[in-house]
């Protein structure tokens, strides 16, 4: 999976972007581009810092550096949840571009996010530590391949807890040895100075937190009183 992951970085990073059109139903400018390089043609995402709306929670001008961050993570942690994600400059300046996965049409999402299937309960436990606060069912890219991508990560990391998702069906269940162990590693990864790069301090501190907080408690966790559980709207 790392070869078939750095063989894209590799293209994108040389390809030519030319945007064929827009992804209306997402609030910040998510462009559908073609990249070429060699003879190669490559469908992306391309998500331009100059389309970005301002959030009052979220720095602005940080949401394309945070899809590379939750990339960055995926990819340390080996697990590849992330499609391919590069930061380079585009036909509309800088941001982020992304492989564009074709899904597996006949999986139907609005039963396949709630089933107990183990690439949705790894991506649960991903998204608790980089503090998604958007994991919509839309965003599940179940390939035709078996293996589950999943995509749209500008916010997420923030300092404060801000957890909301689809994906509940563990919460509070015991973690197993296994993500006992990846948990184990992911404090290593989350103090890669990368992340010192792309988040600000605090956010770096608090995902590093969160990390122990879950190494500690052991269980998924459970939705807040405090804060809506599930985005709106929800795919």
């Amino acid at each position: 999976m790392k070869e078939f992951v750095d063989a894209h970085l590799g293209f994108l990073e040389k390809a030519q972007l030319s945007v064929k059109g827009r992804l209306v139903d997402a609030s910040n400018a998510t462009l559908f581009a073609q990249a070429e390089y060699d003879l190669e043609s490559r469908k992306v995402i391309y998500k331009p810092e100059a389309g970005e709306r301002p959030l009052w929670d979220f720095v602005s001008g940080s949401l394309a550096k945070r899809e590379y961050a939750a990339f960055r993570f995926s990819y340390l942690m080996q697990d590849f949840i992330v499609p391919p994600t590069i930061l380079r400059d585009g036909p509309y300046g800088p941001g982020m571009v992304q492989l564009w996965i074709e899904i597996d049409e006949e999986i139907d999402l609005m039963n396949y996010f709630q089933v107990d299937n183990p690439q949705l309960r790894r991506l649960t436990l991903f998204d608790a530590v980089i503090n998604n606060t958007d994991r919509k069912i839309g965003h599940l890219l179940p390939d035709r391949q078996g293996r589950l991508f999943a995509c749209d990560h500008g916010v997420t990391f923030h300092e404060d807890d801000k957890l909301r998702t689809v994906l509940w069906q563990w919460a509070g269940m015991s973690l197993s040895e296994a993500e006992i162990a990846w948990l184990d590693r992911a404090q290593v990864v989350a103090r890669d100075p990368i992340f010192l790069e792309l988040l600000e301090p605090g956010e770096v501190h608090a995902l590093i937190e969160r990390v122990l907080r879950l190494r500690q408690e052991l269980v998924f966790p459970s939705p807040s009183e405090e804060w809506p559980a599930v985005p709106w709207p929800p795919f």
